[in-house]
């Protein structure tokens, strides 16, 4: 039967590629973004773009839509998200605020306003994005690799708070994504050793199918360039 999934920064190059994926198994998919609307069509796809996902009744507005359209939510993937480097000596302090907004709130806000209905559903699946930059932060990564370690966090505290439901919480740590804003921002780095976004894609795949059952709370590298 087709479930429901959202995907949070849907009209992204990772958030399109995971979209697909579930559209192509037949899953009835809802894309949500911060832009107002995405650079290619996905067939059969309910798009639904200028959405601050800081902001609970702009997020209601959204989940209302999706369960208006779908049924319910079978399954959230937590995609939406920025990238900031720059030391701390000689960057902004806004910085780190505005990490935390973007990377963890947008994920908190989501969650917790999805939470009835992934809690209806048979076997509910909220999979997060982290980051292996996280576990061991670089320089000039500090803003970034804090907002991701709380991902890391709320992955991890939402597992045990739903200990004993069927909806799991898990958290991919990617390295760096191939995709085409990386590649202009590191035109020199070999681009072989980078994650492409359809591996993450069957990562993702994976910990939202009944096959991932006995997984929860778990931190998940996906880090090799195949």
């Amino acid at each position: 039967m087709a479930r429901s999934v959202i995907v949070t920064g849907g009209f992204g190059a990772l958030g399109q590629t995971v979209a697909k994926a579930f559209a192509d198994q037949g899953d009835k998919v809802a894309r949500v973004d911060f832009a107002p609307s995405p650079a290619s069509e996905l067939a059969g796809a309910l798009d639904v773009g200028s959405v601050d996902l800081t902001d609970q009744a702009a997020t209601r507005v959204a989940l209302d839509r999706v369960v208006a359209a779908h049924g319910g939510i079978d399954a959230l993937v937590n995609i939406a998200g920025g990238f900031t480097w720059e030391t701390l000596e000689d960057g902004s302090i806004d910085s780190w605020a505005r990490m935390q907004s973007m990377n963890l709130m947008t994920a908190a806000t989501i969650t917790k306003l999805a939470l009835p209905e992934l809690k209806n559903a048979s076997e509910g699946r909220i999979i997060n994005i982290g980051a292996g930059a996280a576990v061991k932060a670089g320089m000039g990564m500090g803003a970034y690799a804090a907002s991701k370690s709380g991902i890391h966090r709320l992955t991890e505290a939402l597992a045990e708070e739903l200990a004993g439901s069927s909806l799991t919480v898990n958290a991919i740590l990617p390295s760096i994504i191939d995709t085409p804003t990386n590649r202009k921002d590191m035109p020199d780095a070999d681009f072989s050793d980078w994650v492409r976004p359809s591996a993450i894609a069957d990562v993702i795949m994976f910990l939202a199918s009944p096959a991932s059952r006995a997984i929860t709370g778990g931190l998940i590298p996906v880090t090799r360039g195949v």
